[in-house]
C-alpha cells in the first residue's frame, strides 16, 4: 500500500522511468511510483513531463500544485478513478435523500465528538458544552449543532478574539492542513468511481469537491491538534511539512492501526458502502489517543 508523500521545494524537472519517478534537480533521486500516496509541488519552477502525468494519475496518485506563496492552489483529479465509474455515478446520482442525511447525520455526530474528545484532552471546560450539543442532535442535525459547537470549540482551542475568517497565522496553518486533508478525500472520491461534485449535505455550486467535504469533516480535528501543538511565530516551509505529516501519523480504525492516509481509504470505503447499502451502522471511523 502506498504511503509516501512526497515534497518537491525547488526548481526540478519531473518524468517517468521504469516505473520510478525521476527527480532531476541539483542531484538525481528516483522514486519508485507503487510508493508514492501523495506529491506536493510547492515551487512554481518544476516542470513535468506528460508521460509521468499519465502515468500518475493511471496509479490515481494525488498530485498538489502550490501557487508562488507554496500554498496549495490546485490538484490532479482523474476523468475515471474506477473500471465501473460510469455504473458508480448512475447510483450515486440517485443515492436516497433519506440515506444521505443518515449517514450525514452520523458524520456530523463524530465530527463534534472528536472535537469534545480534543478539549477534554486540553482540559478545556467548553468540552462539557460540546457533550450536551451531542445529546441535541437531530436528524440531518436541523438545529445546527454542529455550526454552535464549531463557535464554541475554536473559542476555546485559540481564544474568545479568534475567528476563522481573521487574516493570521492559525488560520494560514488551518487552512493549509484542511487542503492536505481534503486532497487525500478528493483521491479517495474518485479512485472509488464517484465524482466529487455531489455531495451529501455541501451543496456549493462553485465547489467541484462537495463530497470531500462532508467525508473529511471528522478528519478536521486531526489538522486541529497539530496547529494548537506549533508555536506559529511564522509560517513556512517547516511549519507547513509538519502538517502534510500528518497523513503519516498513526490512528485506529476498524481495530487495527493504520497511517491517515490508509485509515481515509477505509472509512471512504466504509462511507461509500454505506450509502449503497443504506445502512449508516456501515461507516467505520477513527479513534486516536489525545
Amino acid at each position: 500500500m502506498s504511503w509516501r508523500v512526497v515534497v518537491i521545494t525547488k526548481r526540478a524537472k519531473l518524468d517517468l522511468q521504469l516505473g520510478k519517478m525521476v527527480v532531476r534537480s541539483d542531484e538525481t533521486v528516483r522514486i519508485v511510483l507503487s510508493e508514492i500516496s501523495t506529491i506536493i509541488i510547492e515551487s512554481t519552477a518544476v516542470s513535468l513531463t506528460t508521460s509521468l502525468i499519465a502515468e500518475l494519475a493511471k496509479r490515481k496518485i494525488k498530485v498538489i500544485f502550490c501557487d508562488e506563496k507554496r500554498n496549495p492552489s490546485c490538484e490532479l483529479v482523474n476523468y475515471y478513478g474506477s473500471h465501473d465509474t460510469s455504473n458508480k455515478v448512475r447510483r450515486q446520482i440517485v443515492w436516497k435523500q433519506n440515506t444521505k442525511e443518515a449517514v450525514w447525520t452520523e458524520i456530523v455526530t463524530e465530527k463534534i465528538r472528536k472535537q469534545k474528545e480534543l478539549l477534554e484532552a486540553l482540559g478545556k471546560e467548553e468540552a462539557a458544552l460540546l457533550a450536551s450539543y451531542l445529546k441535541e442532535i437531530e436528524w440531518n442535525d436541523e438545529t445546527n449543532r454542529e455550526g454552535h459547537a464549531a463557535k464554541v470549540y475554536f473559542n476555546a482551542l485559540f481564544g474568545m478574539d479568534f475567528t476563522r475568517t481573521e487574516d493570521n497565522f492559525i488560520n494560514a496553518a488551518l487552512n493549509y492542513g484542511y487542503s492536505i486533508i481534503l486532497s487525500a478525500f478528493t483521491r479517495e472520491v474518485v479512485a472509488n468511481g464517484y465524482i466529487t461534485q455531489l455531495g451529501l449535505f455541501h451543496d456549493n455550486m462553485f465547489n467541484q469537491f462537495n463530497l470531500a467535504s462532508d467525508l473529511m469533516e471528522p478528519f478536521r480535528i486531526l489538522v486541529d491538534r497539530e496547529v494548537t501543538e506549533m508555536k506559529l511565530l511564522q509560517f513556512e516551509h517547516e511549519e507547513k511539512m509538519q502538517l502534510v505529516n500528518i497523513l503519516n501519523h498513526e490512528i485506529l480504525i476498524d481495530g487495527k492501526t493504520q497511517y491517515v492516509n490508509n485509515a481515509i481509504k477505509i472509512y471512504c470505503k466504509s462511507v461509500f458502502d454505506a450509502l449503497e447499502e443504506d445502512d449508516s451502522l456501515l461507516i467505520r471511523f477513527y479513534g486516536i489517543e489525545l
